[in-house]
């Protein structure tokens, strides 16, 4: 009886070590597996923190390397652009040096122009001096100003940049909220309104808008000056920057600024109406676009206002292609 119950302890006691020893083993098991896998992301993070590196600097060679492309074309083009227009000169005129010396020049000022410009010399011994004279800003003397071509950009390209980043912020403005509000009221009067008016005003040549506005609001309506930069009996500010307001607000000249600020609206609101018809007609259309999304629909089902889902939601998400087309009307503004 007694070894019986010996035999009993001892058959327990061995199942109790023997799961004493499974468990320990898989407890060991599992720290072993544990520490692999922690090894094994470790590397694995490793290799991702190289490989996102990798394409960072992958992806800032291929932008470098579009960058140069982008730069080698436009030099190309630049190139490209001075032959084509040194050929169409020639073919216009055979021998420049009568146009710039004019129809009743002696032949003494003539021939001093040809030798001057090097006229008389081959066809590409001339081309080579253009296109050398064109990269560096050296473009001659103006027959008209008689003075260098390149201190006269340098005088009036100030200017034209202050005319046309107003007339920019103008046309922005109208044709921004016009389009929105042609929108907003589509196939009704304010959006046949808007229409009719940004129709005939982007049918209308450019100088007839012009000699209207100054028409009526100049020497009709004696609203705004018709010609000249400022008042002519008030002095310039020293020159700074070479932008009229920009300096006479450096210079704390505030009547030289109200009067150059009152001599620019008249071309600005010419150059602003003759280009808003555009911008109206893309911010409508992409407007009507943004309205028929899920988004405006959502916002106005969550109980924002139809003013606001309109102006805000809607016309933030139409802006895209009317600022591309804003940075085309900056360069035509240049040229108008």
């Amino acid at each position: 009886m007694v070894e019986l119950e010996v035999a009993r302890v001892s058959e327990v006691s061995t199942r109790a070590s023997a799961f004493w020893v499974e468990g320990f083993a898989s407890t060991l098991n599992l720290f072993k597996l544990q520490r692999k896998n922690s090894k094994r992301s470790l590397s694995n993070k490793r290799f991702d923190k190289l490989f996102t590196h990798e394409l960072i600097s992958r992806k800032a060679l291929g932008l470098l390397g579009y960058i140069i492309g982008r730069a080698i074309r436009s030099f190309l083009l630049v190139l490209g652009v001075a032959a084509l227009t040194f050929l169409l000169t020639h073919v216009v005129a055979p021998n420049p040096a009568y146009i710039w010396a004019g129809p009743h020049t002696s032949k003494s000022v003539v021939q001093a122009v040809i030798v001057e410009y090097r006229l008389n010399q081959p066809y590409y011994v001339q081309l080579y001096y253009y296109i050398i004279s064109t990269l560096s800003f050296n473009f001659g003397v103006s027959p008209y100003f008689k003075q260098p071509v390149s201190s006269l950009i340098a005088v009036y390209f100030p200017r034209t940049l202050e005319l046309v980043v107003f007339a920019m912020m103008l046309t922005a403005f109208l044709g921004v909220y016009s389009g929105a509000f042609a929108a907003a009221h589509k196939d009704r009067a304010g959006d046949y309104t808007v229409r009719f008016f940004y129709l005939v005003s982007w049918s209308m040549p450019p100088f007839l808008v012009a000699l209207l506005l100054q028409l009526f609001l100049a020497y009709e309506l004696k609203l705004l000056p018709p010609t000249q930069l400022a008042n002519p009996a008030l002095s310039p500010p020293r020159e700074i920057t070479g932008f009229l307001l920009i300096d006479s607000l450096l210079e704390h000249d505030y009547a030289f600024f109200y009067s150059a600020l009152r001599h620019l609206v008249l071309p600005t609101l010419s150059l602003a109406l003759i280009s808003f018809g555009i911008i109206t007609r893309i911010t409508r259309s992409s407007m009507l676009q943004s309205m028929s999304a899920e988004f405006y629909r959502t916002a106005i089902m969550k109980g924002v206002g139809r003013r606001r889902a309109i102006y805000v939601h809607a016309l933030k998400n139409s802006l895209i292609p009317v600022i591309t087309l804003l940075a085309l009307f900056v360069s035509s503004c240049s040229f108008t």
